[in-house]
Order: structure tokens, then sequence, then C-alpha cells
């Protein structure tokens, strides 16, 4: 493939290039010359990374970087065109990014074969040597008893499972242990419901629904269908492995403080838990709980979370945006034009790409693979910032039959498609390419057309939460949009976007702004107010859930003026000033509204000036008035209770009656 030196030493300042034919095999003893002695070494090379990381080790200390030119670029009918890609890769691969937090499973070996037939037996048989067996079969029919018992074999049903390798607990009912007498079959004792197991692993060969949702998503759940013997035994082999400690990465960071689900038991926001697939997020009071253990990384969660209480770590927001902001940069200052990005994951993409390179006529020279753990970890503000940084249109790589459900992925793309639209970038910037054919994909690519002229390119350099990035990637955009227009209408369920109060219908409760989790919804300390500030709100829905007046409406949108717009009055009334010193307390409607309905239509104030005049106090007045006037709320005015009356009242006055 050709390489352009020149352009990659432009994209690499400071930085030694050194080129080569066969730095894994007759150039192997050039390589190790070239190891630094502490440093860090960025390699164009992925197929041979095990060949130069033995290399290094036998060399000294020295941090290895790995990063494939080929595939992604060289291999290529528009390889001579390639070199600003090139360039971008390498550059790029010397990004850093954030260590991965890493949460502990620990597997002493205890299985549950859980099977209907002697196929779970011969599964048991296989691993008995191995991990600690136990077999529950469901419903057997004519179950030959075994010669010799190596393991516990019972019969019972499944009726509930949780947990996850190494904390499994199964709810059993028909739970019946066999007979040790049994002779031609197997005969189980005395039923009972409700049993309880408790496992390292659960091999399920029932044949019947999973145990779990998006079961092979479940970390210790291993599942096949007993009809098929090559499934069951790499089933087996996989869970002989499954002993010792476990290090699984913690996907999504979670910050419960500034999770806007719930507030007082009234549910505003539920996106998490709307697209979550394994169950791995829960209500939890006001918050929600994520099971790192059960958390299989999906990322959709993240990606739709409205204030950034859930934030993905593989790698995080802001590092992905900066890795797009040296490959885009580095790409345009090195001559290239129309840049397309092409996120993709390593089980499918790279070898949809790969393939692509091998055998048809590879990757077009402006589109830009970007490998991340999950296509659907992607949110609006990688996209926003692509696009920002001079990105010709967005593309996300897919199955033809994605294994589990892309919601999440859509609703992202529905979002940023108006915004791009109302921008002037165009339409169908961001889409997906499903397909598990490598031609069907570079024909797909090179069909992208270009995109209108903008006024610039951002350079940015994000940093901070994700909410804070995703508004600095969006007011990016806007300022470089071939037509900026201010307000852009958006679907709903978008985080962005006003509140609507109708006024004649507020009576400044405030119960809005105690329910606002993020102080989009304020008060006034001084006087009667709502106050609403647009770029805090992300349309959780609590205020107009809250409301018992029902006067507030959502009204999803973009306002790129948000961020340095005052606080917006919704509406404003004057204070009720107290009739004693004067203070001002209170609404003054309400504080009226209130004593017009008490007057007179009360038996506590009917007649009685005095007591509705305490209403009109404030609460330091209200406290000497009832001190200096003795005052009793039940003293008068109040009808007479009838004296309790008694068995012997009743025969007292039977006495007393005449008798005729």
């Amino acid at each position: 493939m050709p390489l352009d030196v020149d352009t990659i030493a432009k994209a690499c300042p400071g930085a030694d290039i050194v080129s080569g034919r066969q730095f894994c095999r007759s150039e192997l003893e050039r390589f190790r010359a070239l190891l630094p002695d502490g440093g860090n070494l960025t390699i164009a090379c992925t197929q041979e990374a095990p060949v130069f990381e033995e290399a290094a080790a036998e060399s000294g200390d020295c941090a290895l970087e790995f990063v494939n030119i080929r595939e992604n670029a060289g291999w290529s009918n528009e390889a001579a065109k390639a070199g600003p890609k090139i360039a971008a890769l390498l550059a790029a691969a010397a990004e850093p990014l954030p260590a991965v937090p890493f949460v502990g499973l620990e597997s002493d070996g205890v299985i549950l074969i859980y099977g209907r037939d002697e196929r779970a037996i011969e599964a048991a048989e296989l691993l008995k040597d191995h991990l600690d067996v136990t077999v529950l079969i469901t419903r057997p029919q004519q179950l030959a008893p075994l010669r010799k018992t190596e393991f516990p074999l019972v019969r019972g049903t499944i009726r509930a499972a949780k947990g996850w390798l190494g904390a499994f607990e199964l709810t059993v009912d028909d739970y019946a242990q066999p007979a040790p007498s049994s002779r031609r079959e197997l005969v189980f004792g005395t039923p009972r419901n409700g049993a309880v197991s408790k496992c390292d692993i659960v091999l399920d060969l029932s044949g019947g629904a999973a145990l779990f949702p998006a079961s092979d998503l479940r970390e210790g759940y291993l599942r096949a269908d007993p009809g098929d013997p090559a499934a069951v035994l790499r089933a087996v082999m996989k869970a002989r492995d499954l002993t010792g400690a476990f290090d699984k990465p913690r996907y999504v960071t979670y910050d419960a403080d500034l999770c806007a689900h719930s507030r007082s038991r009234i549910v505003g926001c539920r996106r998490c838990l709307d697209l979550c697939p394994t169950g791995a997020i829960t209500p939890a009071g006001d918050h929600v709980a994520i099971s790192a253990e059960i958390c299989a990384g999906c990322g959709q969660c993240a990606a739709a979370c409205p204030t950034g209480a859930a934030s993905y770590a593989l790698p995080s927001a802001d590092a992905l945006m900066r890795k797009l902001r040296v490959l885009l940069m580095t790409y345009r200052e090195t001559g290239g034009r129309n840049g397309v990005i092409l996120f993709h994951d390593q089980a499918h993409g790279a070898e949809m790409i790969d393939a692509l390179a091998r055998y048809g006529a590879g990757l077009p020279a402006n589109v830009i693979p970007v490998g991340v753990n999950e296509i659907t970890q992607v949110g609006v503000e990688a996209i926003a910032a692509a696009m920002a940084y001079g990105a010709t249109a967005v593309r996300f790589l897919l199955r033809a039959q994605p294994r589990h459900d892309i919601i999440g992925l859509q609703q992202t793309i529905a979002l940023a498609e108006p915004i791009l639209a109302g921008l002037g970038f165009g339409t169908e910037r961001s889409a997906t390419i499903e397909t598990d054919n490598p031609d069907v994909l570079g024909d797909m690519l090179r069909a992208i057309p270009p995109a209108p002229a903008r006024s610039g390119q951002a350079s940015f350099r994000p940093a901070g939460g994700k909410r804070d990035i995703q508004r600095l990637a969006l007011r990016e955009l806007h300022r470089v949009a071939p037509q900026p227009v201010n307000v852009i209408a958006l679907p709903q369920g978008a985080p962005f976007g006003a509140v609507e109060v109708n006024a004649a219908g507020c009576t400044l409760c405030l119960s809005c702004v105690s329910a606002c989790p993020t102080g989009a919804m304020s008060a006034d300390p001084d006087r009667p107010m709502l106050k609403f500030t647009e770029d805090a709100c992300v349309q959780c829905g609590l205020c107009a859930a809250t409301c018992p007046e029902k006067v507030i409406t959502l009204t999803p949108q973009i306002d790129f003026r948000a961020a340095t717009a005052s606080p917006r009055i919704m509406k404003q009334e004057d204070p009720f000033e107290c009739i004693r010193c004067g203070k001002p307390f209170g609404v003054k409607s309400t504080i009226e509204r209130v004593t017009a309905k008490l007057e007179g239509k009360h038996w506590m104030f009917k007649g009685q000036a005095d007591r509705l005049d305490v209403l009109k106090m404030c609460e330091d007045c209200r406290v000497i008035a009832v001190s200096e006037q003795a005052f009793d709320p039940y003293g008068s005015g109040i009808p007479e209770r009838p004296k309790p009356r008694t068995a012997e009242d009743y025969l007292r006055e039977a006495d007393d009656k005449p008798r005729g």
C-alpha cells in the first residue's frame, strides 16, 4: 500500500516517523533497535501485535499502541488518495484514553445444570471433575437412576432467577429429591414450592424460555439448545473455565445526585429503564440503581440520559469526542475533504471492513472508521461534534438483523436529524447501515452526497461532564452551520426544550420548583414569582406531573440562545402584606381567595372577623395575636356535641316511660 511519510509527519509533529516493509519478520531486529526506553511507540499494524508485544517485553519497558491503517485505509481502490486518512488514524492512535474502571466477579465453580432429560446428566458427567455440579430436571419422563451418585440430581422447575456470575439465586417450584431405592426409574419424594438454590454458574439445557432478558449478555448464564450437541459441548467447555476471579469493565458510571427519575414518588424520567435490555437498571426511590455486575455495556442508558447521571466509560463521551477532534482536524489539515465518520464495533463492523478490504474495493478514501465498544453507546453529542469538526456525514454500521434492540440509537438519530436539517446540513446526515454484505457497505458509503458549504470548522477541545460537552458541541455546531437558526423543534422525548405555564391557572404553589431536579424551575426569594431557565431543562416531566393544577406542558425544542438567556418569568404576583406589621408574605390572590371562601361559610369563621384576620397576618404576628386573644379555635361557634349514651341510659328511659 502507498505510504505518504511527509503527510504522516505533518500530522504527527515532534514524532519520529519510521517506515518499513516487514517489521514483524525480516525487519524485526530493526524494530527492536527502534524501541524507546520507557517511552511510547505507535505501530501501524494490528495483525502482528503479539509479535511486537513479545519483542517489546524482551527489550524493556515500552508502551505500545496499535492502529490498523491497512484494512482501514491502504487496502482500497482509492489507496492513492488515502494519505490524509492514514495520517488521521495515526494521530488519533496517540490520543490518550482514560483508564477503564473494573468490577470484580468471583466464582467458586458451583454450577446448576438445568435440563429436562438425560442430556443434562451427560453434561454433568463432563463437568463433575472440574466443577461442583448439581442437576435440576424439570418434569422428568422415565429417568433412569444413576449407577453411582457422584453429584446431586433433583427435580424442580425454576420459577424466578436473579443474579450474575458468582451470585445466582434461583427459586424452584415442584422441588423434590429422588428416593435412593429407585429401581427402574427415578421416583421422587413429596414436592414443595419456593425452594431456593444459590450457585455461581447456570447451564440451561431445558430448551424452554430463557431465565433472563437478553440472556446471552448475562455473565455466568449459559444456554444451549439440547437438540444441538455441538452447542451443548461449547456451553460445557465455556462453563468449565468460569472458575476464579474475573475483572469486568464498569461500562457505566453513575451519579445518583444528577438523576431525574422521580421526586416524592412521582415518576418523571424513565429513559434508561425503558432502554436497558438486561434489566440491570431498577428504580430505587427518587433515583435508579445500575448493577455493574449485570450491565452488558450497550450504553443506551448513557446515550439517552438527559442529565449525565449515567455516562459511558469505555471510553467516556469527552474522550470519544477528543478522538473525533484529532481525526477530523488532522484529516482536514493534511488535505482531506468530505470526511465521513463510520462508527463500528469489533465483533461485526471490524470484520466487515476487513472483508471489504481483502476481497472488495476497500473503504472509500474519505470514510474514517471509528471503532467503539458498542454502536449504541454513541450519543447526540458525538454526532454534533463530528459534524462541527468538519465531517460530511456520520454512519453507524450494524448487522442486517441486530441481535438486540437498537431503539436507543434510533432515538439518538431521530434527535440529531432535525437539528442537522434545521441548521442547513441537509437530510440523512446521520443514519445506520444495516448489512452483512461488505460490497453493500462500500456502495452505500460511496453514495453519501457531500454536505452543503459551511462557514468553517470547529476546533473546541471537549472536557467535563456529558451534559456540558453536549451543550458545547451543539453550540459549536450552530456556530459553523450553513444556515444557523435560533430555535428548532424536536421530537417528543428530546432532552432539550421549554415549558409553558397557563398563568391563569397557576397559583404559585411552587410545587414544580421543589420537584425540578436541575433547577430549571426556580422561585424568587423576595416575591411570589415562578421562573424558568431553558438551558437547564432536561424535559424530565416532573414539573408537569407534580403540578396540582395541571397547567404545565412540555415543548421539546432546542434554543441556541438559551445558554446566554436570562431566566424567563412564567408568572408573578404581588405578595400579601401582613395587616398587623406590613411584612409581605404569601401570594395576595391566594390569601384573598381563601378568606373569601371561608368568610360566612365555615363554622369556625362565621361571625368571627378576628379569626379571619389571623389568616391575614404573617407567621410571627399570627402567634402574637393568638396569644393576646387567648384564641381557641374550638372555643366558640362549634356546634355542641351530644353527650355519649350508654345502655343504662336507654334502659332508664324505658323504665321512665308510662306503662299503659
